[in-house]
């Protein structure tokens, strides 16, 4: 078993016990600094990382491979990578970016195929002249979005 296949399976028996709790990512660089990231359906708190970092600095010896570890919920404004963080998000506002373009827009479904958004845009009206605004909505397969990133807003 690899040393990344060893802590992988500590993190996943860890996780185990905290069904809200979900691994987003899991690095290791070569001079061994392990790095977790996390997510979770109703956020991270401090709590969750102290346990998995615990779940496996206590089950690695460091006489056998030294290493250091970083455990961490996942960042304001970091795209978003598992189908499960948009389904968490639902009622939210993204930045979608697709090959051909960007859309911001309020996330108002996610499945496991798709997500669906809606927005106002301004488009000329289609008698006369000017403009009007346009309710929009649009379904998204997942393999079409090259990044999501849920906007932060403050009021």
């Amino acid at each position: 078993m690899t040393f990344k296949e060893k802590v992988l399976n500590l993190v996943n028996v860890a996780l185990s016990e905290k069904p809200s709790v979900f691994l987003i990512d899991l690095t290791i660089t070569d001079n061994f600094k392990i790095i977790v990231t996390l997510d979770g359906d109703n956020g991270v708190i401090l709590q969750d990382c102290i346990d998995i970092s615990r779940a496996i600095e206590n089950n690695l010896d460091r006489e056998e491979q030294d290493f250091s570890l970083e455990v961490a919920s996942v960042g304001v404004g970091s795209p978003l990578k598992m189908i499960r963080q948009y389904k968490k998000n639902v009622g939210r506002i993204l930045i979608v970016k697709l090959a051909s373009e960007t859309i911001e827009a309020q996330l108002v479904d996610a499945n496991d195929e798709f997500i669906t958004l809606v927005w106002e845009a301004r488009e000329p009206k289609k008698i006369g002249k000017g403009k009007e605004n346009v309710q929009k909505r649009q379904e998204i397969p997942y393999s079409e979005i090259k990044e999501a990133i849920v906007t932060v807003t403050f009021n």
